[in-house]
């Protein structure tokens, strides 16, 4: 089978309801995106922070996988996938995929303070006062601005080896996860999905489809299919 990987962003679940990483005046509901995401932010004001990721694992609760989502968990059936997303909910569990890789942490878990290798399930709120198994207050899994990626080059070995590289919903402005492209073998097929304009540089050597995730996925597959 075919090695597939697919690099997902916050266009994929944006669709599902989920809002996007920040808006035009870089703003995260209303919080400056570093009092929320950011060692420095979590020292300052660690009740705000953590209220502030309650409020988005509510969300996810209430909110489903889609068709982009679902089209991708059917690629299964054709070829070895492997999913590398820099969202944080777990919509693509849900629809059916088995193999992803979360670059940048995963809302319904938690771990310690101290040790990010204490980790937790965390379907429900964490409060100040919630403590891991060394002492430490909870606080979310996930990848700060300013924290180190652990799982990076697992997720650049995966590129490497890639038969066809799948960008979809993410114009790839953060790093590192924005060199992952650059990562692809030279006989790679790549495919960018995204209404927007792209900014990594790779030319006439990606198909590109402005389109949303799920109109795109919707056009994509069968022609998928085919190069299985």
């Amino acid at each position: 089978m075919k090695k597939l990987t697919i690099l997902t962003g916050a266009g994929i679940s944006a669709e599902s309801g989920i809002q996007t990483f920040r808006d035009g005046n870089g703003l995260w509901e209303n919080h400056n995106v570093t009092d929320v995401a950011s060692p420095e932010g979590w020292r300052k004001d660690s009740a705000l922070v953590l209220e502030f990721y309650n409020q988005r694992r509510r969300q996810l609760h209430e909110v489903q996988p889609n068709d982009a989502h679902r089209l991708l968990a059917e690629l299964e059936k054709y070829f070895d996938v492997q999913i590398i997303t820099q969202n944080i909910d777990d919509l693509h569990e849900r629809a059916g995929s088995t193999n992803i890789l979360h670059l940048h942490g995963e809302l319904f878990k938690s771990c310690s303070s101290n040790n990010k290798k204490l980790i937790y399930e965390q379907k429900g709120d964490i409060n100040i006062g919630d403590k891991a198994e060394d002492g430490a207050q909870l606080r979310p899994f996930i990848v700060w601005f300013g924290e180190d990626v652990p799982l990076y080059e697992t997720a650049r070995e995966i590129v490497k080896d890639s038969d066809i590289l799948l960008v979809i919903g993410t114009s790839l402005q953060v790093y590192p996860a924005a060199g992952l492209v650059h990562e692809i073998k030279d006989d790679c097929l790549l495919i960018v999905i995204n209404p927007n304009e792209t900014g990594f540089g790779y030319g006439e050597r990606a198909v590109v489809m402005k389109e949303t995730a799920t109109k795109g996925m919707q056009l994509l597959f069968d022609k998928l299919v085919d190069l299985a």
